[in-house]
């Protein structure tokens, strides 16, 4: 057995793991990295590269098929499977090397690619490894939640872990689970000419502003995919190219292939975490807000912490906890700023409160500034006009926006940084836009939340007269 010393371990090396590993290092931290699996962690081989990938040969497709509208004849799109998981995969292998072994090798780190174990509440044993550390992070991640369905264990099924690698196009694809995995890769499959069935329990896109979803929903309706929601699965039965969803409500849905997107669980099951005094919650490991859990030395980030599951949190609390570990200054993680989108078509974004949010915790306070894609120029241009943006306001300030339509997930960058900054409307209707823009809509909305205040304001219509009358 090996025994290492060091003065920060990190133990996953997903997005903010590998975040941790780089900044520390770089500032003068001896740090030891530990992967058992793939560098890059869920986000780069599972998550979000490839399904953004997959979502852009679905939009390559379906713009073939509706290119009418812009005086080009529609076509039939000719979709090679194979090929388009082939992009998927080219793609992950051109952002790889930012995240491979040896370039953070480069950086100092060391790497060691065996999965970690606590044996005490500051040494971690890696394959033939222990390590000693003066601080640990762990940065583990998620994997996708399998639900206890009966007969599921001997259905053939796909998460998002195996669907990249499949490459012969599903005839009909049953998706349980109507949340942003099911509906992002429910519109890149019908669009890539899959029949595609979405069975929600609940309801789809349950956790954004009912409004919103409403867009989302009725587009992908509109373009085929069936979506079955209030439909708690009771059964899953069937084989290969032949299964069958059977839902409490009678209803049984028959499909070529079993898609599970019914949403991610914390990776705790290896790390012995009650060897190192750490207490776990029903999402994950027990942290305070400045990401330490219930063993001091012990910091968890990103997923695995079980807050909000996104590669950008994790990011976003790898920053947190450097500023913590390796200056010992006061750090703390917010909530409030951060942002989450939806990649359908169209895309869906939020930030801050929503609007049933909002009310309840600002009642009269709460302003509401609208305005809706319809009326934005380059909106019109490139018959990009389904959405809106809608900002919740209190006392002049924005404490939450929701924005539904074509580059929401681009728009809510403004909002992100005006709630992280704890600015001012006024602030944001200074900006000048470039025209004809999609981002012109944040500017315009401002101006829609000014605009009662200026044109239907008495007191400034009398002013107006008196200076135009008396002023020379």
């Amino acid at each position: 057995m090996k025994e290492l010393k060091t003065d920060l371990l990190v133990i996953g090396a997903g997005s903010g793991g590998l975040s941790v590993a780089a900044g520390a290092s770089q500032m003068g931290a001896d740090v030891v990295l530990l992967e058992g699996h793939k560098m890059g962690g869920d986000c780069l081989n599972f998550g979000c590269v490839p399904s953004k990938a997959l979502i852009a040969s679905g939009k390559a497709a379906h713009a073939q098929a509706h290119s009418v509208r812009f005086g080009v004849a529609d076509t039939i799109p000719q979709v090679d499977y194979a090929a388009v998981k082939d992009h998927v995969h080219d793609v992950i292998a051109q952002i790889e090397p930012m995240d491979s072994q040896q370039r953070f090798e480069a950086f100092g780190v060391k790497v060691i690619r065996e999965y970690g174990t606590f044996i005490s509440p500051e040494k971690v044993q890696a394959g033939d490894h222990v390590i000693c550390a003066r601080r640990i992070v762990i940065a583990t991640g998620s994997s996708p939640l399998v639900p206890p369905i009966s007969g599921l264990d001997t259905v053939p099924n796909y998460t998002n872990e195996t669907i990249f690698d499949l490459r012969e196009r599903p005839d009909h694809l049953l998706i349980i689970g109507g949340g942003p995995i099911g509906m992002e890769m429910a519109q890149a499959h019908i669009r890539l000419g899959s029949r595609v069935t979405v069975v929600e329990g609940l309801k789809a896109l349950g956790k954004d502003d009912p409004e919103a979803a409403s867009v989302v929903l009725d587009t992908l309706r509109s373009e085929g995919v069936d979506i079955r929601e209030n439909a708690m699965i009771a059964q899953v039965r069937g084989t290969e190219g032949a299964v069958e969803v059977v839902a409490e409500n009678g209803e049984t849905h028959r499909g070529s292939h079993l898609l599970i997107a019914a949403g991610r669980k914390a990776n705790i099951e290896r790390l012995n975490l009650e060897a190192a005094g750490i207490e776990r919650t029903k999402t994950g490991i027990m942290t305070d807000d400045a990401l330490r859990t219930t063993n001091r030395r012990v910091y968890a980030i990103g997923d695995v912490a079980g807050g909000l599951q996104f590669t950008h949190v994790a990011g976003y609390h790898a920053g947190v906890i450097i500023r913590s570990a390796l200056f010992g200054l006061p750090s703390r993680a917010k909530t409030e700023h951060i942002p989450w989108a939806t990649y359908t078509d169209p895309e869906l974004a939020q930030v801050g409160l929503t609007e049933a949010q909002a009310r309840e915790a600002h009642g009269k306070k709460l302003e509401i500034a609208r305005f809706d894609y319809l009326h934005n120029d380059r909106a019109i241009a490139e018959r990009k006009t389904k959405g809106f943006v809608k900002v919740m306001v209190v006392k002049g300030r924005p404490v939450g926006a929701t924005i539904v339509g074509h580059q929401a997930g681009e728009l809510i960058n403004l909002w992100s940084l005006a709630l992280a900054n704890n600015l001012k409307m006024g602030q944001i209707a200074a900006m000048v836009s470039p025209y004809p823009t999609i981002g012109e809509l944040n500017k315009r909305v401002a101006g829609a939340y000014f605009s009662p205040r200026l044109f239907e304001n008495q007191t400034v219509k009398r002013v107006v007269r008196f200076v135009q009358r008396w002023i020379p």
